[in-house]
């Protein structure tokens, strides 16, 4: 199809001439991805039908309790100092953005009346701006009313440096909001913005109330009350929260979408491990969801044959890799660790980088342990599609590896560890303690002994692994190792948020309290040049081939390695209906959640 068929088509869906869904099929057809197809549409201005999300449940409440588990327990709930997943699905319960995104990666409007679009004036033909209609009637949990005030508050709250949100990158980029009226907001950007939905969508645009929070903005940010006790707008009202164990809600009787929520307590239980939160909803129905199911899939299919319920597998970017350090984690300069006045001894040498991918057995990773939850990739931008690259692939080769440490003057001592100028090649790998992980590393450091490397395996407690504890060397954004592996999610199906966390400005450092989203410290002069261009370009074509370019080079430099394209795998308890999305956290439509007779 050429772009003259392409552009009818697209014409044909605004006029009315062509279903939405039938542009969407087409394209799939064409080998395009549903995401793809759907941005396509609202790149075009093509704005998404208003449609309700489908919901069988008779009334609001009456539903009960529900119970959830997050093996990786919350530990804060403001969005803004969410700095993981299990944070952030926390504060969903409470906090609501403008929109969300749903599997075909469509903005849904939550907080929002509509999806901004160049039919509705809601979006400009020169990227500079997007105009927010509000939706009216919508209270704080307090009784106070949500107007365009918050809006523009959350604006200014998350991109004051002194605030330390990680949530900074979403809005700093902003020029201006200005609120029109109680209802309506107008964004100006500073230059043209091809992804003007970043801010305010998705698991960094929870709004957080002005009225609660002005008083602690910048410096005192970490020292409001309801950093623990959320007041949002969502459909739980808050009642516990014990951080590390439980968050406990109930039905909000004055939600804002009528007949919603249709369960009658919420409780979030946190800790523990993925295997024993698979059993708990899979084998013994005790729960009706488990997150994040970093679970073998031989263990996960032997669970369900038990019929207390499903694996719920979804499409996503997210990506599991293993992170080298370009700072030197044992060296304090200016009372800071791995800082990036320093160089890692070992892994400034590109050979050893070159090693250590060529020893990741991405294959058997895939075969062994994650099987349909864990797809082999070398790439770190795997989805939506047109950003995927055709140059990185893998492999796996002991005996090149070898060669290349050789050639590179690293040689063998009578100890088999490898040595060059009175270092020996030896380092430590740490990650959170997760059976799957454990298995992933003994992986690693199988190959790398018949390399001549020695590697110390070092497993963190989940809870302290991905805390936001300033205080905790353990923590992965502190990296006070030498190497590390986690997954990263990406949460909306656009990369440009998702590959900020390389550029130079948001290395993690003991300046922005360990909150910036690079956490390896590697920096690359062409990579930020290339990125800030990507986020200027409304071209799609253009853009795509940017972030593919981006992927190749932080890829090509071999300081980060990823392993494993993680689709989002949650556990249903029969009967559960939850409207999961691999663009969006996993409770962006808990609203919506009901159980099925």
């Amino acid at each position: 199809m050429n772009e003259r068929e392409l552009r009818s088509l697209v014409a044909d869906v605004k006029a009315g001439r062509l279903s939405r869904r039938k542009f969407v099929q087409s394209m799939v057809a064409l080998g395009l991805t549903a995401p793809m197809a759907a941005m396509m549409l609202s790149e075009a201005g093509v704005a998404k039908a208003e449609t309700a999300v489908p919901y069988k449940a008779p009334k609001a409440g009456g539903g009960g309790p529900v119970k959830l588990l997050l093996w990786q327990a919350p530990t804060l709930l403001n969005p803004h100092f969410a700095i993981g997943t299990k944070d952030q699905e926390a504060c969903r319960l409470f906090y609501e953005p403008l929109a969300g995104y749903d599997q075909d990666g469509n903005l849904v409007p939550i907080l929002a009346a509509e999806i901004p679009s160049k039919d509705n004036d809601g979006l400009k033909e020169d990227g500079l701006s997007v105009v927010w209609k509000l939706k009216k009637g919508v209270k704080w949990h307090d009784g106070k009313p949500f107007t365009a005030d918050d809006v523009v508050f959350n604006w200014e709250y998350a991109k004051n440096p002194g605030t330390a949100a990680v949530s900074i990158a979403t809005y700093q980029d902003i020029k201006l909001i200005e609120k029109i009226d109680d209802y309506t907001v107008h964004l100006s950007f500073a230059q043209p913005t091809p992804f003007w939905a970043q801010a305010f969508c998705g698991p960094y645009g929870m709004v957080i109330p002005k009225h609660l929070f002005a008083d602690y903005a910048g410096g005192k940010s970490r020292d409001a009350p309801s950093n623990l006790k959320p007041v949002g707008t969502g459909p739980y009202l808050f009642v516990d929260f014990k951080p590390g164990d439980t968050v406990l809600g109930k039905r909000n009787p004055d939600y804002h979408v009528e007949g919603r929520p249709y369960f009658d307590t919420i409780e979030i239980k946190g800790g523990g491990d993925a295997v024993s939160a698979a059993r708990a909803v899979l084998q013994t129905g005790e729960y009706d969801y488990g997150w994040n199911m970093q679970v073998e899939d031989e263990i996960l299919q032997k669970l369900e044959n038990g019929g207390q319920g499903k694996v719920s597998v979804v499409p996503t970017g997210n990506i599991e890799f293993i992170a080298l350090n370009s700072a030197d984690p044992n060296v304090e300069v200016d009372g800071e660790r791995a800082s990036i006045k320093t160089k890692h001894p070992l892994f400034s040498d590109s050979a050893v980088r070159e090693a250590i991918n060529l020893l990741i057995d991405r294959g058997a990773i895939q075969k062994y342990i994650y099987g349909r939850i864990g797809v082999a990739t070398a790439a770190f931008l795997n989805n939506p599609e047109r950003f995927r690259t055709k140059k990185t692939g893998f492999e796996f080769n002991i005996e090149k590896a070898n060669q290349i440490l050789e050639a590179a003057g690293w040689k063998k001592g009578s100890d088999g560890i490898r040595a060059k100028d009175g270092k020996q090649l030896k380092f430590v790998y740490q990650t959170s303690i997760n059976s799957p992980r454990q298995k992933n590393q003994a992986i690693v450091k199988q190959a790398c002994q018949k390399a001549g490397i020695e590697v110390e395996l070092k497993s963190v407690v989940a809870s302290v692994f991905f805390s936001s504890d300033t205080a905790n060397p353990d923590t992965y954004s502190h990296f006070y190792c030498d190497a590390e592996m986690y997954q990263t999610t990406m949460t909306q199906p656009d990369p440009g948020f998702f590959m900020n966390q390389f550029v130079s400005w948001e290395v993690a450092t003991k300046a922005n309290k360990w909150q910036g989203r690079n956490i390896s410290r590697w920096q690359n002069k062409e990579y930020d040049e290339l990125f800030t261009k990507a986020q200027q370009e409304l071209d799609t074509v253009k853009r795509a081939a940017m972030f593919i370019q981006l992927n190749d080079i932080v890829c090509g430099d071999h300081y980060i390695l990823p392993e494993s394209n993680r689709p989002r795998a949650t556990a249903l308890k029969k009967g559960m209906v939850t409207h999961q999305s691999g663009w969006d956290n996993d409770l962006w439509q808990i609203a919506n959640w009901y159980r099925e007779s």
